[in-house]
Parts: C-alpha cells; sequence; structure tokens
C-alpha cells in the first residue's frame, strides 16, 4: 500500500502501572497491521521497555520519536516518549504519578487528532481515580473526549460484530438514573445512535430496539411509571422523526430470549443494564467505540485489570478489534462521502 494512503492511528498507552502497556506491546507484535496503518504511541519508553521485559513471546520494538510527524516507520510501530528514564512504575498500584502520564498522553493523541496529524484514536485502560483535573471530575473518556471537541450529547457504544449496545447515561450512580433520563435525552441518543450506524457501520434503516428502565418495562405502572411517562413517548416520537425504534423492552428476557439479534442496535438506560449483558455475550472481543463526535476513538471494553498487570496473562484480543473497528469506521465515513460527493439528480420524465 502507498505510504501516503496509510491511516494514522494514535493508540494511548494507558495507565502503566496496568494491563494498559502489556495489551499495546501484544496488540502491536502482529506486522501485518502495518500493511495498513502506522501507528503513533503516545506514551514511556520506560515503561514499554519494563512491560516487554514481562511478556514472553511479544518482543515489539519501537521506533522513538517526538511528534507525529511525515517520518514516521512503516515497520514498526512509533513511540512518542513522554517523561523521563526516572520514570517509577509501581505495577498493580493505583497512583497519581501513572494518572498524570496517563492524561499527559490522552490530551497529546487529541491535539493530534483535532489537527489530523493522526486519522483515529485507540485509548488504552486508565484509572479515573487517578486523574486529575482543574475545577471538574473525570468520569470516563467518553465525557472527556466529547468536552474536548465541544460536543453537547455524544454516546457509549459497546461493539461486538452486530451487536451494538448503546447507553442513555454513562457513568452515573444508580440513584441518579431516574431523575436525569427523560424523553428529550432518550429522543438525542436515538438520533446520535440511528446517525452512527448510518454513517459508521454502512446500515441503511437500521433497527433500534429501547430497553426500558424498571423490571418487566414497569409492569403496567406497578414498578415504576417511566416507561409509560418518559421512554414510549420517546420512541414514539422517534418513529415520526422516522427512526426504526421498538420498545421499551424488559432487559431480562430482551437478551435471555435472544431478540437482541433481531435488532441493529439495543439502547440501554444505565450503564450496567447495557454492559453486564454486553460483556456476558461478547466476552473479551468487545470494543468500547464514542458515537456522536466528528472523529473516530475507540477502546477495548475492559478497564486497568491491576490484579494481573506484569503477570503476562492479558487478553488483547478487545484492543485488536478497538484497531479494526476504527478501520472500518473510517472507511464507512469516506464511503459515506464518496458515495454523497456527485450525487445523481432527478430529472422529470418527458410526456
Amino acid at each position: 500500500m502507498d505510504e501516503k494512503k496509510k491511516l494514522k492511528i494514535g493508540i494511548t498507552l494507558g495507565d502503566i502501572n496496568s494491563i494498559a502497556p502489556e495489551i499495546v506491546i501484544k496488540a502491536l507484535h502482529d506486522e501485518r497491521l502495518m500493511k495498513f496503518c502506522q501507528f503513533i504511541v503516545y506514551g514511556n519508553e520506560v515503561a514499554i521497555n519494563y512491560h516487554k521485559k514481562l511478556i514472553a513471546n511479544y518482543k515489539t520494538n519501537f521506533q522513538i520519536i517526538t511528534e507525529a510527524d511525515p517520518k514516521l516507520s512503516s515497520k514498526i510501530p512509533n513511540l512518542i516518549n513522554f517523561g523521563d528514564q526516572n520514570t517509577i512504575l509501581n505495577l498493580g498500584q493505583a497512583n497519581d504519578f501513572a494518572g498524570k502520564w496517563a492524561l499527559t498522553f490522552l490530551n497529546a493523541a487529541l491535539e493530534d487528532l483535532k489537527e489530523g496529524k493522526i486519522d483515529a484514536l485507540v485509548t488504552a485502560p486508565l484509572n479515573k481515580s487517578t486523574i486529575k483535573i482543574e475545577k471538574d471530575t473525570f468520569t470516563g473518556h467518553t465525557e472527556y473526549i466529547s468536552k474536548f471537541f465541544n460536543v453537547q450529547e455524544s454516546m457509549m457504544l459497546m461493539v461486538d460484530h452486530d451487536l451494538r449496545v448503546g447507553l442513555v447515561t454513562n457513568h452515573l450512580p444508580l440513584e441518579q438514573v431516574s431523575s436525569q433520563i427523560n424523553s428529550a435525552l432518550i429522543l438525542k441518543k436515538l438520533k446520535i445512535f440511528q446517525k452512527s450506524l448510518k454513517e459508521d457501520f454502512g446500515i441503511e434503516k437500521p433497527k433500534i430496539a429501547v430497553l426500558s428502565l424498571n423490571p418487566h418495562a414497569g409492569d403496567s405502572g406497578l414498578l415504576g411509571k417511566e416507561e409509560k411517562e418518559i421512554i414510549l413517548p420517546a420512541v414514539q416520537k422517534a418513529i415520526e422523526t422516522d427512526i426504526l425504534a421498538f420498545g421499551p423492552f424488559a432487559a431480562d428476557g430482551f437478551f435471555g430470549n435472544g431478540k437482541f439479534k433481531f435488532f441493529d442496535g439495543v439502547l440501554a438506560m444505565y450503564h450496567d443494564q447495557g454492559l453486564v449483558p454486553f460483556k456476558a455475550i461478547s466476552g473479551a472481543e468487545g470494543v468500547n467505540f464514542t458515537a456522536g463526535l466528528p472523529i473516530i476513538r475507540t477502546s477495548p471494553d475492559h478497564g486497568t485489570a491491576y490484579d494481573i498487570a506484569g503477570k503476562d496473562l492479558a487478553n488483547h484480543d478487545s484492543i485488536l478489534n478497538a484497531i479494526y473497528l476504527a478501520l472500518d469506521i473510517h472507511d464507512n465515513r469516506q464511503n459515506l462521502k464518496e458515495y454523497g460527493a456527485n450525487p445523481i439528480q432527478k430529472t422529470k420524465l418527458r410526456d
């Protein structure tokens, strides 16, 4: 492939005390990926080398660079090195030192993404509690990246082949979920979902299932009124705006009976309602994608896993799938642009 046409995929190294460096090293060991991409890892050389020593069969080499410039290697991944030779790792431990560097990696990658120096971003896991930002709380990649790009509403979308689960609310305490859900928000999420399914996944007329909030979909109001007063009106309004939305469905039966297989997307009301069944079905292969952004950001669907950090036990399938999904979404968006560039004009037939 022409070097100029190769996509530039940025990868943040995440928490250096976690499994994040391990899964990045393992994922980029496969040289076949280099045929399609140039990889720019935003991380720390000391952390990379330390983790490499602990991994038996993945001695991935990196070219050390200072910025995402045209002198990128296409044969091995590139590493933009932040920090110095005095970097100290405490594997399996959460600390603010690792959090500071995780945020540094992320901010640098987002700046390059904004300036078009990379085509897509894959973020390795970090620990939210160790990230310190001014005048705010870091609640997750999704919220932070959305704010960086001045996007008011985005959506966390979990992807595993044909299973796509989106969330109305992301990282909220369960006691706050009911008060945060309203018909307008659900409708916004359905619009984001439909647009993403069309543009990012190439589905022309996506069907979206909407889950209930309460057990048994409220059981005719006995277990809650949100279904009748909030969720159903949002579904009906969505249908009026040409969104193929259905529901609300009780989550247990919906997933337990395999109804999810008949829909292109599933909209859950809160984090665990969507992610528990998703992870049970997808295993270690799911991907977290932020829908509704002008850029492409994917991530493995797991966390830092401190308990196995440095033990060469981390499965890298999820971050590999995150790379593949970023490539697929980029292709789908480019194809849509090309198809829509010179549309065939309608003409009146002669009498």
